[in-house]
C-alpha cells in the first residue's frame, strides 16, 4: 500500500465501504468521519481521504479515475490549456455522475467532462505517467504533446525506457515525433519555441552554455539566442536588469538575443517566427 493519511486512508487510491468496515470502522463512524471532513464520499461505495487533490477527487465523482491532460496536470507537467477533466472509465461501467454532485448525471449541470473510455488497470485513482502521455496524443496537437514529453522528462517523472514505451503503444503515425523529443527543454514554451524554429532548417541548440553569460535557452544557426520568459521568473526591475546585462553581454559577443513571452509563444507563434526569418535574411 502507498502513503496514507493521518488517520490511515490510502492517498493514491480509493477505499470502498466494505473495506472501511473491514478494517473496524462502524457505519457511524464512517458517517461522522464524512461529515466531519477527513473522508469524503464520492459516489456510491467510493471513499476517499480528505487531502487528495480536488480533480482526482471529481473525476471519482463521475465514475473513473484521473486521466490524459488532467492529470499530466496534477503531476506538475506541462500541457496546452485546459477546460474540462479527462477521466478514464472502464466500459462495463454506467451511470456517470456530475464532478460537482453524484446526485446529478454527467453532462445534466453544465459542467462536463472528456471521458476515455478503456479497461481500468489497477487501483489507483490516478493513471500512471506514460499512460496519461499516450492518451493526451488524442487530446494535444503533436507539438504540444512533445512539449508534454519534454517536461515529465526534464521532471524526472518519466525516462527513456518510459518514451520508447509511450511511443510504442501510439499510433504509428505519431511516431516520428520521437526524434524531436528532448528532455533538456525546461518548460513547455521553450519546447513549442524550438519546434517552431526548425522550419528554417538552421542548426537548434538547447540550453547551451555560452562563456561569461551562462545557460541560454536556444541559439538558432549559432548566433540567434531565444530566451523564452514567463511572469513567474521575470518580473520586476532586478530580474528585468539582470537580463538585459545578459542582451549586452550576448551582443558582445556576436549574439542577437530576443525574448518571446510564453504567452506570445502560445498565442500567436508568427510574432516568433518572423523575427526569426528577418534576422536569418539579414544575415545572408
Amino acid at each position: 500500500m502507498g502513503d496514507v493519511d493521518a488517520f490511515g486512508i490510502p492517498l493514491d487510491r480509493s477505499i470502498s465501504f466494505q473495506e472501511l468496515r473491514g478494517a473496524g470502522t462502524t457505519r457511524a463512524q464512517i458517517r461522522d468521519a464524512v461529515r466531519e471532513g477527513w473522508l469524503r464520499h464520492a459516489r456510491r461505495d467510493v471513499y476517499l481521504s480528505a487531502d487528495v487533490p480536488e480533480p482526482v477527487f471529481r473525476a471519482q465523482r463521475v465514475g473513473g479515475r484521473l486521466d490524459c491532460v488532467s492529470a499530466l496536470e496534477l503531476m506538475g507537467v506541462y500541457v496546452h490549456k485546459r477546460s474540462r477533466l479527462h477521466v478514464q472509465v472502464d466500459p462495463r461501467h454506467a451511470r456517470l455522475r456530475s464532478p460537482l454532485s453524484r446526485a446529478r448525471r454527467l453532462g445534466t449541470d453544465g459542467e462536463s467532462a472528456v471521458v476515455h473510455w478503456r479497461d481500468v488497470r489497477g487501483d489507483r485513482h490516478t493513471v500512471d505517467p506514460a499512460s496519461a502521455i499516450v492518451q493526451s496524443f488524442g487530446c494535444q496537437e503533436p507539438r504540444q504533446v512533445v512539449a508534454s514529453i519534454d517536461s515529465a522528462l526534464h521532471l524526472g517523472i518519466i525516462d527513456q525506457d518510459d518514451v520508447d514505451e509511450i511511443f510504442a503503444r501510439v499510433p504509428r503515425r505519431f511516431r516520428r515525433l520521437r526524434r524531436l523529443v528532448d528532455g533538456r527543454a525546461e518548460s513547455g514554451p521553450e519546447t513549442l519555441a524550438r519546434l517552431l524554429v526548425r522550419q528554417f532548417g538552421r542548426s537548434v541548440e538547447v540550453q547551451k552554455t555560452i562563456a561569461g553569460v551562462g545557460r541560454v535557452d536556444l541559439v538558432v544557426d549559432g548566433w540567434i539566442v531565444i530566451e523564452c520568459d514567463s511572469r513567474a521568473h521575470h518580473s520586476g526591475w532586478t530580474p528585468q536588469e539582470r537580463d538585459r546585462l545578459r542582451d549586452l553581454a550576448l551582443a558582445a559577443r556576436g549574439y542577437v538575443c530576443i525574448r518571446p513571452t510564453a504567452n506570445m509563444i502560445l498565442t500567436t507563434p508568427r510574432v516568433l517566427t518572423d523575427a526569426v526569418r528577418a534576422l536569418l535574411a539579414l544575415r545572408r
